[in-house]
Order: structure tokens, then C-alpha cells, then sequence
């Protein structure tokens, strides 16, 4: 038997060996889209985030087949989407990605909260990213970015 998921807006089809994975696993090791990290694996460090029909989710905590009728969107799907290549955009322009592994999960957790709160203050930027850690410490450039992407883009 098989399941279908839709990633990023494709329909893509999970036998039923893999849809007990974790969603994470699935990502990376059956659909092939690297993105989406592997971080601390409790749900901890955010570096699994994805969209679940516009919030973020940690990836590594459910199984793939929670995901089934729910559209989930990666980082790769990221940039098809309006709001996230602002986002893309705005964290080259702030220069915010160090060694870069945490921020896949970053910017998916940008997108859910501007979808959530379309002009953000600090202090909702900071709530709504929380979750998401950085070990390299970029986060007043990832707040930058934020507030750059929520601008409209270049300041």
C-alpha cells in the first residue's frame, strides 16, 4: 500500500514502509529534498522546521502519515512562495547566514510568523522565533531580516 503527501505542492507517493517515519526522515532519505535538517531530534533546536498549511512544525516529531491531506512546504519550497523569497532575499541582503545549518528551519519559522503577523515588533519577532536556535549567534541579523522581508525587501 501507499500513501500520497503533497510537498510543496506535488503530490508524492510514501509506501507504507515509510509512513511511519518521522516526516523529517522522510524529506531527506525517500523524496531526496535535503533542506530540511536534522538538529537535536526532540523538537528542541527547530533546525526540521516545515510548513504545515502555513505553520511551522518540527518535522522530526510525527510521523509522515500525520501529514497526509495536509499541504507541508520545505525550504525548497520556500522560494515559490511570495512571501519566502522575500525572506530569501532579505536574509542575503542582511547577511545573516554564518555557518548556515540552522537556517532552513529559520526561515521556515520567518515565514509562519509573517504569515501570522504580517508587521512584527521586536518583541513578536523574537516570541515567534523562539524554538528556532542559532549556534553561531545571527539572531539580530536574522531580526534584521525580518524586519527587512516584512518592509517589502530592501531597505
Amino acid at each position: 500500500m501507499s500513501y500520497s503527501l503533497t510537498v510543496n505542492g506535488k503530490q508524492v507517493t510514501v509506501d507504507a514502509g515509510a509512513i511511519d517515519m518521522p516526516l523529517l526522515w522522510v524529506l531527506r532519505d525517500v523524496i531526496g529534498l535535503t533542506g530540511t535538517k536534522f538538529g537535536c531530534g526532540a523538537g528542541l533546536c527547530g533546525a526540521c522546521s516545515v510548513l504545515m498549511g502555513g505553520e511551522r512544525f518540527f518535522s522530526c516529531q510525527a510521523p509522515a502519515r500525520a501529514f497526509i491531506g495536509q499541504p507541508v512546504t520545505t525550504i525548497e519550497g520556500l522560494r515559490d512562495d511570495p512571501l519566502g523569497k522575500r525572506l530569501q532575499d532579505a536574509w542575503v541582503e542582511a547577511d545573516v547566514v554564518q555557518c548556515g545549518y540552522c537556517q532552513p528551519g529559520q526561515l521556515i519559522a520567518a515565514t509562519a510568523l509573517l504569515k501570522a503577523n504580517p508587521a512584527p515588533d521586536d518583541a513578536a519577532i523574537e516570541a515567534g522565533m523562539s524554538g528556532n536556535l542559532c549556534r553561531c549567534g545571527t539572531y539580530p541579523r536574522i531580526r534584521k531580516a525580518v524586519k527587512l522581508a516584512a518592509a517589502g525587501g530592501k531597505a
